[in-house]
């Protein structure tokens, strides 16, 4: 197995498509996307929002395997306690759900609930894991995810906009090998949500500073997520839109090896 064997299964922001509830209740479709949501090696989750149950199933992936959840903040669209409930009942062991220090998280049976601080390193297993600020709704506790095993490193960045300056300067030097980005507002200008989320205009802004600066070089791999249909043109129109700049479009399903 690689260092990480990723499956995307949501990548969108909270405008769902109507067809998630017919044609595509048992697939997934670049266009009809579910809750932004991430797997990693079959039993880390980054999020289970409203879609993660079905997310799973079309995945293949089995809830009993899911040892550890990641909850960047808890929106609805990334946080569903009923859902995350039902992982906990098929786990024979207690499932770990990762919360920022100061969330406030109702108790649920067979959870053992992690507070994290944020810059502070958090092992699981061979992971090294630790949260960064982000830009976003101070209410609902957000943070990206920083990834490291075996001198690999993913940086899961959304929600969120722009960059705060502690977390740029974390950053520093840090040569990822993967950086996942917010892509919610499309090409949008006079955007209301630039506090909260990217547009595109504004990843390619950052993406210049983060080579000068040595978060990426031009090995990493980068890709955009938690992208809102009502704000963006389709997926392949998306993907036309940045084959200059080399970067992936996240859709349902889609893998990455690392």
């Amino acid at each position: 197995m690689k260092n990480f064997d990723l499956t995307f299964l949501g990548t969108c922001a909270c405008d769902f498509s109507p067809r998630l509830k017919d044609e595509c209740k048992d697939r997934f479709d670049k266009d009809a996307r579910r809750a932004s949501s991430l797997l990693i090696n079959g039993h880390i989750l980054i999020d289970a929002g409203p879609h993660i149950l079905d997310s799973l199933r079309i995945a293949g992936a089995k809830r009993e395997e899911v040892t550890d959840i990641f909850i960047t903040h808890l929106h609805r669209d990334h946080f569903d306690v009923e859902n995350i409930k039902s992982i906990a009942a098929e786990n024979s062991a207690k499932l770990r759900v990762y919360v920022r220090a100061d969330a406030e998280i109702p108790e649920i049976e067979n959870i053992e609930i992690i507070k994290m601080n944020n810059f502070q390193e958090y092992k699981i297993g061979d992971y090294t894991v630790t949260g960064l600020s982000c830009n976003h709704d101070a209410d609902s506790f957000p943070r990206w995810l920083l990834f490291e095993q075996n001198g690999k490193k993913m940086l899961y960045a959304t929600d969120g906009a722009w960059i705060q300056n502690d977390t740029y300067y974390y950053l520093k030097n840090s040569k990822l090998d993967l950086l996942i980005m917010d892509c919610t507002c499309g090409e949008r200008v006079g955007e209301y949500r630039i506090a909260e989320h990217n547009t595109i205009p504004m990843i390619r802004l950052m993406l210049s500073s983060f080579k000068t600066f040595g978060i990426i070089t031009d090995e990493t791999k980068i890709a955009v997520t938690h992208i809102a249909p009502s704000l963006h043109s389709p997926h392949d129109e998306i993907q036309k839109a940045f084959k200059e700049d080399n970067i992936t479009v996240a859709y349902d399903g889609m893998m990455i090896k690392l």
